[in-house]
């Protein structure tokens, strides 16, 4: 491919150290984990953003975690249509070829993809709603999220929004009939968190009281 380039230094240089480092003092680990298959107990399905870093929240090591990561972390409907479903492959590879235990939807506050979604849904994104935009159309599965808070203060729709971002992928995951089937067998368990960066504070959807939590 014409275009493509080499990488730039800096991460030339960052791969190199890595190498020299963790890499090199964890050699026969790397090589049981490349030979052995990938074994994680949970998949995580987070944001694109750059600051959401799910490994570091949770201290957790390579193989630990099925990672699957997308604009405002979201879960789209069961829609097997024979297009492109690039969540809907990975969820589907997480529960029936790696059965994972535990299947978490993490979102974050300040989440830009949720913010467009807000300002589609008011009328202050035109952009968004063409048919050609890729985020505008991905942004439509939270729809119904925002249906649920509009009527809130504008200044506590957004942080409600990033909410229903994790409560409506949680009910999509559940119209999928292998996620279902694992639940209802208690094969799998199914979570919602929300991260705040700034304020190192996380916290989960307790359904019992229909409210997120500290955990």
């Amino acid at each position: 491919m014409a275009r493509a380039r080499l990488l730039p230094a800096y991460l030339v240089q960052r791969f190199h150290g890595w190498r020299a480092t963790t890499w090199l003092d964890n050699k026969a680990w790397y090589r049981k984990l490349a030979t052995g298959g990938q074994h994680p107990r949970a998949m995580v399905i987070s944001c694109c953003d750059s600051r959401v870093h799910v490994t570091s929240i949770f201290g957790a090591d390579e193989g630990e975690f099925f990672i699957h990561r997308n604009i405002a972390n979201l879960v789209p409907p069961y829609n097997p249509d024979g297009e492109y479903h690039g969540t809907s492959a990975a969820v589907e590879y997480a529960v029936t070829a790696l059965k994972v235990a535990h299947l978490v939807v993490l979102g974050h506050a300040n989440c830009g993809g949720v913010k467009g979604c807000h300002d589609m849904c008011c009328g202050r994104a035109p952009e968004l709603e063409e048919k050609s935009s890729f985020v505008g159309r991905w942004m439509d599965i939270l729809r119904p999220g925002y249906d649920r808070i509009a009527e809130l203060p504008e200044d506590l729709r957004i942080p409600a929004l990033e909410k229903q971002a994790v409560l409506v992928s949680l009910e999509n995951l559940m119209t999928f009939p292998f996620v279902r089937a694992a639940v209802e067998a208690e094969e799998l368990t199914l979570h919602g968190l929300w991260t705040s960066m700034g304020e190192g504070a996380l916290e989960q959807f307790d359904p019992d009281r229909g409210v997120f939590v500290p955990v």
